[in-house]
Order: C-alpha cells, then structure tokens, then sequence
C-alpha cells in the first residue's frame, strides 16, 4: 500500500537574529509557524546556519532561548518527538561549524528511524533527544568543518556541512546542512566569469557530494539544503544586463595600484549613476529588477548549480533572490546595498531523491518551494521552505 507523509524542509541562515538580539525574533518565528500551519506536515526539518550570529561569543546563549523557543511552542504541541543538533562550542575552532539541525515529529506519524552512524543500524525515535555542544561522540549525526587547507588563500571560516540519516514509511533519506563560502569582495567577484569564489564552492560541493556518498555507508537519496551562497555570475550579470548602455569608471587606490570602485553612469538622464561597485558595496539605482517577476530574467546567471546536474536536481525557483536583505524593521523587502542579490538559500536533492517526492492527483503538485516572509524582515537571509508529500510503499 502506498502512503504519504507530508515533509516540510525549511533552511534559514539565522545571523540576523543573534546580530539584532530580540528585535525581528518574534514576528520571524510567527512566519515559521504561519508556514507550518499552512501546510500542516507530518515531518519537519528545520537546517540552521550561523547559529549565534557574527558576533557568536557574546551572543550563542540566545541561541539556546531561540531553539527552546521553537520546541516548547504551542504550535509545535503535536510533534512528540524532537531530535536537536547544534553545535555552539565556538571554542573549538576546528571543528566549530555555528550549524544547528532541528527535527520535529508528528504524534501521527509512526515508523520513523534514525540511523546510528556509530552502529551503522537504524533504531526508533522516541522523545526529546537535543544535543547542544561540541557534537563530538553524537551517533545520530556526522559533522564536518570544510578542511583548512582547502583554499589556503581565504580566511578559514565556520562553514561545513552536517548530516542526519532518516527511515520514513520505509524510505530511506539522508538530510544535510550545508553551509558554503561567501564572496569577499564584490570587486573580486567580478574579475572573471567564473568567480573565484564559484570555484570554491563548486569544490566544497562536490566534497560534500562525495563525503555522503563514499564507501563508509550505504549511500542513500539525499536532500541538501542550507546557505551554499550561489551568487548570480557578476561580471556577466553587470556587463549583460545592469549597465549595458553605461560608461565605465574605475577608481584606483593612490597607493596601490589596485581598483578601489567601478562606477557605471548612465549616458543619459544626466550622468546619474546606475551602479557604484566597491568591495562591500553592490549600489544599484534600480533595485526592481531584482523583484519582478521574481527575479526570473536574472536566473539565466544563476549558473552555480549546473555544474551538478549529472547529481543534483531543484525544484523551479519561483521567488526572489533570497539575500542580502534589509535588516531594517521597516523594509522587509528591500535589499541591502552590499552585494548583488542573489538565491543563495536552497534546497537541492539527488536525482533519487526527486523521484519519490510524489506528484499530486490528478496533475496538481503538491509541491511547494518558496520563501518564508516574503512580506516581513527576516533578517538579511529570506529562510527557503520545500514542502512535499514523500511517497512510500507500506510494506
């Protein structure tokens, strides 16, 4: 007999919320719950990035209030299971990764398994299992900080990549936090086509790809979702369609050689500027184009996935680009001027794994990929949702 469990994925790279302590929490949590309540699932997988925020020592405490938030609401009251992974032990700086990876189980949902990586068996989930620390000797999960010698070029920072190991109805499925590197410089960024930065992601995926599917375990469909950082091709997005009737200016540092700004004016309309490029400053006059429609005239640069085709799939994107944006209250749609915008928050899946998120009857999907808040600050990072009915045969 074929059944359906209702799954809710939601990644969200919660810095903000640390940054500006208390200020957005509230109504961020309200979105979540909003989302949750809409679609009503069964299963629900919360994958957490920058736990603690950019300031992570002063701030991790609120994380624990944060997550204790979330379990001990009213509105999570019918899951009966709670599997809790976060690691904020930031004074391991080997291993310290800020991921936090929360699993919430309905009371109607009965055959659910957790694999033990240390056992490499399956056992039954029952009650509160939260583990807040270190994450070492946890057999229900395997972490990873990206190794430092990686990219001996960049600052060695908190990102990598944790995995738990799910039975569902009889369906094996792997769930991994994924958190890539960002671009560090907007004007490095659009020095070539690719980017550096692209490249280095491009990598550390494809390490990520191969850690979950070696030898170690029985490689297993998979979901990935976290903030990888995609950002849209720079050089082609300002060349091909932010400024191509503008005239070009770069400022160079006095000292140095080196470019300080590009500065593309308009041809008309009295010189204004169109775009100000500097290291950390992305200054686009017409910031609507990143909105309409969705964005959907600037995918054709989002070329980050493509590279993985041959083992990953995605759900179309029907939504705006999910960063940077506003951490103002009172612009929550409004995209900060600090980096071109872009869908770096996503929920990608093996080919195997696409096959069993189960189309609707009758034609209708019921499949759902959005963003949560789309109309209220979340913080700098819109968190991404996929919800899906997981098809399964009862044996």
């Amino acid at each position: 007999m074929e059944t359906h469990t209702d799954v809710l994925l939601v990644t969200a790279n919660v810095g903000s919320l640390f940054d500006n302590v208390g200020e957005i929490q509230n109504e961020w949590l309200q979105e979540l719950y909003t989302t949750i309540h809409s679609h009503n699932p069964q299963f629900i997988a919360l994958h957490f990035q920058e736990v603690g925020g950019k300031d992570y020592m002063v701030n991790m405490g609120h994380a624990e209030n944060f997550f204790w938030n979330i379990e001990s609401s009213e509105e999570m009251k019918d899951f009966d299971r709670v599997c809790i992974y976060v690691d904020n032990q930031f004074q391991a700086e080997d291993s310290f990764t800020a991921l936090g990876s929360l699993y919430f189980i309905h009371k109607k949902l009965k055959n659910i398994y957790q694999y033990d990586f240390n056992v490499k068996d399956f056992k039954a989930v029952s009650g509160q299992n939260k583990h807040v620390g270190s994450l070492d000797g946890v057999a229900t999960v395997e972490k990873e900080k990206f190794p430092k010698n990686f990219w001996p070029d960049f600052k060695w920072s908190r990102k990598g990549f944790m995995r738990t190991r799910w039975i569902i109805h009889n369906q094996g499925l792997d769930l991994v936090n994924v958190h890539l590197f960002h671009d560090a410089s907007n004007l490095v960024a659009c020095n070539s086509s690719p980017s550096i930065y692209s490249a280095n992601r491009k990598n550390a995926l494809r390490y990520v790809i191969n850690r979950i599917s070696d030898s170690r375990y029985t490689p297993l469909p998979f979901i990935l979702f976290g903030d990888f950082n995609f950002r849209l091709d720079t050089l082609s997005v300002v060349q091909q369609h932010l400024s191509t009737a503008a005239d070009v200016q770069t400022v160079k540092k006095e000292c140095s050689n080196e470019v300080e700004k590009i500065i593309y004016e308009e041809k008309v309309n009295d010189h204004q500027v169109l775009l100000r490029i500097e290291e950390k400053l992305f200054a686009y006059l017409h910031q609507a184009v990143f909105r309409e429609d969705n964005g959907r005239a600037l995918l054709k640069y989002d070329k980050e996935v493509a590279a993985f085709h041959d083992v990953i799939k995605e759900e179309d994107i029907k939504f705006p680009p999910s960063y940077p944006y506003s951490e103002e209250y009172t612009k929550p749609t409004q995209y900060m001027n600090t980096r071109c915008p872009a869908w770096c928050d996503r929920i990608l899946m093996s080919h195997t794994a696409q096959e069993f998120i189960h189309e609707g009857d009758e034609g209708e999907k019921s499949v759902v990929y959005n963003t949560v808040g789309p109309n209220v600050c979340m913080g700098d990072h819109k968190p991404v949702f996929l919800f899906f009915l997981l098809k399964t045969n009862d044996h």
